[in-house]
């Protein structure tokens, strides 16, 4: 194992970010961390993992705590990802919610917004464009900076790579080089807030009919991701839905949430 001269900085720093956010770098992923922490010395000229631990609990540290949080949580993402674990949840929710007056989803580490705008897609592609008019999708996320791309709503070629061409071409408009902007129906129905999940229990005054909360649990240890799930159970209504990535299962975390197919959970009745 290598032996770094700011390994206490670094100790620092992943203790901070299990305590401050639920995200855990295991052992094994030290290399990764050290990485994305390395964009942050950068940006404020400092030396070492030692120097960073110490800013981040000065008096008025907030643009290095942000910093930091959001070198640490990037996560890559794209239009239509895992597709199948959201085909099925709509064929199994479809059916009983598209009565209801409004639908009400939560995309519970969003990122730059690509599930949002997938999941209003894939709402107007079954159901019809008036759909939308009864949409409301959340999208929330730690960082400041992936809030506001989701916000602004252009997104690069890549983000495309799972994307029928005959989808780009029907919901987003091409703006600059390589570049393609979301279309205003979805935009007007996906709404974007910066949102810590481990700040529990959750403000939310109306419950939602599903939270999609994927490929993020596997950033907490055991404790988070069961406080985080249970949480999510408080603000889904009776009967409404859970849905995870295909490699993060909430079964042996103790909870209430009854298991449907991989990546799908709903409330109890």
């Amino acid at each position: 194992m290598v032996a770094y001269a700011d390994q206490a900085g670094f100790d620092q720093l992943r203790e901070w970010l299990s305590q401050r956010c639920g995200i855990t770098f295991a052992p094994s992923k030290t290399d990764l961390l050290r990485q994305r922490m390395d964009r942050v010395l950068r940006r404020f000229n400092l030396p070492d993992l030692n120097r960073l631990a110490q800013e981040l609990n000065k008096t008025g540290a907030q643009e290095v705590q942000l910093a930091v949080l959001h070198a640490a949580s990037i996560n890559h993402t794209y239009f239509f990802r895992e597709i199948e674990v959201l085909d099925q949840f709509m064929d199994l929710a479809l059916p009983e919610l598209q009565t209801r007056p409004e639908f009400r989803f939560w995309s519970a580490a969003s990122s730059t917004g690509e599930e949002a705008y997938t999941l209003a897609i894939m709402l107007a592609s079954r159901l019809g464009v008036s759909a939308l008019n009864r949409t409301h999708i959340l999208g929330t996320d730690i960082s400041d900076p992936v809030v506001e791309r989701a916000e602004l709503g252009i997104f690069p070629r890549r983000q495309f790579s799972q994307t029928d061409p005959q989808v780009v071409q029907r919901w987003f408009q091409p703006t600059g080089i390589d570049q393609y902007r979301v279309a205003p129906e979805l935009r007007k129905v996906c709404t974007f807030r910066r949102m810590n999940l481990k700040a529990t229990p959750y403000p939310f005054t109306r419950p939602f009919q599903a939270v999609f909360c994927r490929n993020v649990l596997y950033y907490f240890d055991r404790a988070d991701q069961a406080a985080t799930v249970n949480a999510l159970y408080d603000v889904v209504e009776p009967g409404g839905w859970l849905v995870t990535s295909v490699t993060e299962s909430v079964r042996q975390l103790g909870t209430l949430w009854e298991p449907v197919a991989t990546g799908l959970y709903r409330r109890r009745s």
